[in-house]
């Protein structure tokens, strides 16, 4: 297979597995409300079908992510303060991974269990170093003034919605925050990843090589 097709392969293979752990998730979980309850909660410790869902869907999703951020490192044009942003998205990844080893109380509450400690410790740091990863990847040098406005704005939509999930008034929404959040990031970085699995055109490539 050429690495183009594989690369894009890879990319569609997280998006349905993503999908199939989010919506086949919820299917199973009795009761479970997708607008006011994280994700985090379809593995809660003591609910039904948890270690299913972490087995099956947290930990693939998370390898899957991991793996497409060790396959594109070598494609994306990063350098200095934004290759190591390009890093801290490997953020994403240990919190699925790590959400299946420390799962959540029954309800996600802020503190409980050791599990549930670890588990939050986990999702400030997820949630802070991708922010400042996507803050980063502003800097790339190769970048157009509106895909940099674009990282920026990415970066504090994310903390924004981060920051709404906590305020109290907001909790019957809270999953639908997180879903927005998630949404907002991973199909920014899937179309990104996407843009640069796709082969360059032979004349658009001979047209930069003359102009060079």
């Amino acid at each position: 297979m050429p690495p183009m097709r594989f690369h894009r392969c890879l990319i569609l293979l997280f998006i349905a597995v993503y999908l199939l752990m989010l919506f086949g998730g919820a299917a199973l979980k009795p009761g479970y409300s997708p607008l006011s309850q994280y994700i985090s909660e379809l593995g809660a410790s003591g609910s039904a079908h948890a270690r299913l869902i972490s087995l099956f869907g947290f930990i693939p999703v998370g390898i899957l992510a991991a793996l497409l951020l060790c396959v594109f490192a070598g494609k994306v044009p990063v350098r200095g303060a934004s290759r190591f942003g390009y890093w801290l998205l490997m953020f994403e990844p240990l919190a699925w991974i790590g959400s299946a080893l420390a799962p959540c109380d029954l309800g996600c509450p802020t503190s409980g269990s050791v599990s549930q400690s670890l588990h939050t410790l986990l999702g400030v740091f997820t949630y802070l170093g991708t922010a400042l990863g996507l803050l980063l990847l502003a800097t790339t040098p190769a970048i157009r003034p509106g895909t940099r406005l674009l990282w920026i704005a990415l970066a504090g939509l994310w903390l924004l919605l981060f920051v709404l999930m906590g305020i109290e008034p907001l909790q019957p929404w809270r999953g639908l925050l997180q879903r927005l959040a998630e949404w907002s990031v991973y199909g920014t970085l899937c179309i990104s990843a996407w843009r640069l699995a796709t082969p360059v055109p032979v004349a658009h490539t001979a047209v930069t090589r003359a102009s060079g």
